[in-house]
Order: C-alpha cells, then sequence, then structure tokens
C-alpha cells in the first residue's frame, strides 16, 4: 500500500501526489486527520531521520514551543497537537518514507 501525508493547500505536496496518482495512494489529509504518536514515531524510523528532522521549522508554532532544544518525545508531542508541523509531504510504502522535496524524491520508493 501507498500513503501520502498530504496537504492539498502545498504545492509540493500537489506535485508529489500529481507524480504518484497513477499508483492508486491512500491519501491522509494529515491536517484534518493528524497522526498519532506512534505513527509519527514510526514515521520517522521510516523515514531514517530524527523527529526534528521532519518538522517544519520555519513555522511560527515551532519557535513559539522552543522546539529547537526539545525532546525526541517533545517534538513527536508537539506534532500530535500541531500538525502543520509536519514537513509535507511524506510518502509511504512497503515500511519506507520519503519526503517529497523535491517531489521527484518519492520516485525513489519505486525503483
Amino acid at each position: 500500500m501507498i500513503q501520502i501525508w498530504h496537504n492539498p493547500r502545498c504545492s509540493k505536496s500537489r506535485q508529489t501526489l500529481a507524480l504518484i496518482a497513477d499508483r492508486n495512494p491512500e491519501v491522509r489529509l494529515y491536517l484534518t486527520q493528524p497522526p498519532t504518536a506512534a505513527e509519527i514515531a514510526a514515521a520517522a524510523d521510516a523515514l531514517g531521520v530524527a523527529p526534528l528532522d521532519m518538522m517544519r521549522r520555519g513555522e511560527a508554532v515551532f519557535k513559539d514551543l522552543n522546539l529547537a532544544q526539545a525532546s525526541q518525545n517533545e517534538h513527536i508531542a508537539a506534532m500530535v497537537q500541531n500538525p502543520i508541523l509536519i514537513e509535507r509531504p511524506i510518502v509511504f510504502s512497503d515500511g519506507r518514507a520519503i519526503i517529497g522535496r523535491p517531489p521527484e524524491a518519492v520516485l525513489k520508493l519505486f525503483e
């Protein structure tokens, strides 16, 4: 199964979805269907990164919550409460994941 954590207001997310549309991905609108802490931890594992590395550090809430020096558990909790912090889009396939920045990066999942 292929899944994309998608924000339709984001051009990179729309471009990524267009690249994989023929693979019939499950589209999760993560801003309205926020992932759980366990799902975020699993996403970080699938990406092979620390939770901080899947966060949008330029968001005001990142600075407001002083997340630069927070723990991994605090990063995960912040993303659960503020899904806007999750970098987008993230595409999952067969236990692996890639952030679609640039959108073409996700094609590596299917090589």
